[in-house]
């Protein structure tokens, strides 16, 4: 085994302390500043990308709060319609009630006064025929010559009598 020769060991740790130089030189220099660069700018960027998550975040926290203010606002504008528009309803509403109440009372008392003419003719009919009757009565019984004109007044007085 060459190694182990004694007459080689100061060879071999020449050449040990030149490779280990070199590579140590090599990596101070070279290596290492690249490693040293790649981390810190991997630290940059996971700075830059955590304040850039809180910005964002910020931002949709207001944007939410916003948001949210603008519902509200949308909300209470939406309920202010909605009474807006049932008061008018209810007001249109009683308007047409009061319409067709003053409709219906017309024709209540237009009616009314139908069946009260409608009740005298009836009734003036009705003497017309009840003296027809009792003046065929009266010349049946008495065998006497009655006219309705004649016995008209008479019924009229019996009927006004008994609150015909």
């Amino acid at each position: 085994m060459p190694h182990f020769d004694a007459t080689t060991f100061a060879s071999q740790l020449f050449w040990l302390a030149v490779t280990f130089v070199t590579l140590y030189v090599l990596m101070s220099k070279v290596a290492l500043p690249r490693i040293s660069d790649i981390l810190e700018e991997r630290q940059r960027r996971i700075s830059d990308d955590l304040d850039m998550a809180e910005r964002l975040k910020a931002e949709t926290e207001a944007a939410i709060a916003t948001y949210e203010k603008a519902l509200a606002t949308a909300r209470a504008s939406a309920q202010a319609e909605i009474a807006r528009a049932l008061e008018a309803n209810a007001a249109e509403a009683a308007a047409r009630h009061a319409e067709m109440d003053a409709v219906l009372s017309a024709k209540i008392t237009e009616s009314e006064e139908r069946i009260h003419a409608a009740r005298r003719d009836a009734l003036a009919e009705v003497n017309g025929i009840a003296a027809d009757v009792a003046a065929a009565i009266v010349e049946r019984i008495a065998d006497v010559k009655a006219d309705a004109d004649t016995v008209a007044p008479v019924v009229a007085a019996v009927a006004k009598e008994r609150g015909l």
